[in-house]
């Protein structure tokens, strides 16, 4: 029998936690007299860091609060002045941009490619012809499990320093072999609930800058000197000041718990597993666009886009983006029949988002991407019969 999930046949995400899990939490919370942030998220930073292959991490209370951080400490460590440019994808989700602006930068917007949902490098080119060296940053996000070209953004951008949001795409290889989150200044990951793996909310940020690093540390408990791993050198310095007191940058509250810590520890040791039945699933996905790709791009008279990539993919879900407007609303009303869920391409154009309406590009595959773009869960409990299901839904296009 099909198991149903919150009515759906083929949710976008199933329960991830284990009863392993549950019972190591529930363990914690028997034998622990510190839940909040301490020894258990200390431990599962080390252990993300090695995983990933960097030098530092932070565990923090979403993939968001990573994001706004990370774009943070940059600022104030590289002094990037007020108002500087920084280039963000036109079609990702907002809190990819929101950090942009909260932090007093400008927010360029750049249209995206269909194939890897990252940056359209004809588009980055002419925002280089028009920008030249007011560009201090450029915001990457590696979008739906798809490594980014951030080889290639740097050739455009050679003096621009390069964030990534790898928030849907943990694992992910980039083309020189290194995992995403790891190129330049940092990375950010989310281990949302229905992402590659989960903590419930909660996020990490990596970097292998120590200096930014230490700073990310004190932000991340209301800029609290004693966060620092130079607080001597801090309370010498403001010998009037409490030390346990002592606030040496604006910083919020983003951390974290050791009960959350504890079921990442857990996680993490799936996640490599997990991302390789995903990665499976998105071979044969591929497999079977390519059955109906000739059919799907002159039936309806417009192009249908195969995801590719030149790295290695760790695949959040199935996308889907049909440029005709019949083609599109016949898959979603065969999607709703068979009960399967579904979401847009992430946040669309976000150019379109009333928070956003004093910005303005021309982002003509972003658009595409928002009026005819969907996608559908992958996970490790997706299997064949799954696919089976897709190829029948896709046969009556």
């Amino acid at each position: 029998m099909t198991k149903i999930t919150n009515g759906y046949e083929w949710p976008l995400m199933e329960d991830t936690v284990t009863k392993r899990d549950r019972l190591r939490m529930a363990k914690f919370i028997l034998t622990s007299d510190r839940l909040t942030q301490g020894k258990e998220v200390r431990k599962f930073e080390e252990q993300w860091s090695e995983w990933l292959g960097v030098k530092h991490s932070l565990f923090v209370s979403s993939g968001s609060t990573a994001n706004l951080l990370l774009v943070s400490a940059w600022k104030e460590l590289y002094e990037i002045p007020e108002r500087s440019k920084v280039i963000v994808p036109a079609c990702t989700w907002v809190t990819n941009v929101a950090p942009i602006i909260q932090c007093g930068l400008t927010p360029i917007f750049c249209d995206i490619n269909l194939e890897d949902y990252s940056f359209n490098l004809d588009k980055l080119e002419e925002l280089r012809l028009k920008h030249g060296n007011d560009i201090h940053g450029i915001f990457v996000t590696h979008l739906l499990g798809f490594p980014a070209k951030v080889e290639k953004f740097r050739e455009v951008f050679p003096n621009a320093h390069i964030l990534e949001d790898v928030c849907e795409s943990h694992g992910a290889v980039l083309e020189n072999g290194t995992k995403a989150g790891t190129y330049d200044v940092g990375g950010t990951f989310s281990f949302y609930f229905g992402h590659h793996m989960t903590t419930i909310e909660g996020g990490m940020v990596s970097t292998n800058d120590p200096e930014l690093y230490d700073l990310m540390r004190m932000k991340r408990s209301h800029g609290l000197a004693r966060e620092s791993l130079y607080f001597e050198t801090y309370k010498e310095k403001y010998p009037s000041v409490n030390p346990q007191f002592l606030f040496v940058t604006e910083g919020y509250n983003f951390r974290n718990t050791d009960l959350a810590a504890v079921l990442g520890q857990s996680q993490l040791k799936r996640l490599d597993n997990m991302i390789k039945i995903r990665n499976r699933n998105y071979e044969l996905y591929q497999q079977l666009l390519k059955k109906y790709e000739h059919y799907l791009t002159h039936q309806y008279g417009g192009s249908f886009y195969t995801p590719s990539t030149q790295g290695t993919v760790s695949s959040f879900c199935f996308p889907f983006v049909i440029d005709n407007m019949y083609g599109y609303k016949k898959l979603k009303e065969l999607l709703e029949e068979y009960h399967v869920e579904y979401r847009p391409i992430v946040g669309g154009n976000l150019l379109r988002q009333p928070f956003l309406r004093m910005y303005s590009a021309e982002c003509v595959n972003a658009d595409i991407a928002h009026e005819k773009g969907l996608y559908i869960g992958n996970n490790h409990f997706v299997d064949r019969s799954n696919l089976h299901m897709l190829d029948e839904i896709l046969s009556q296009l």
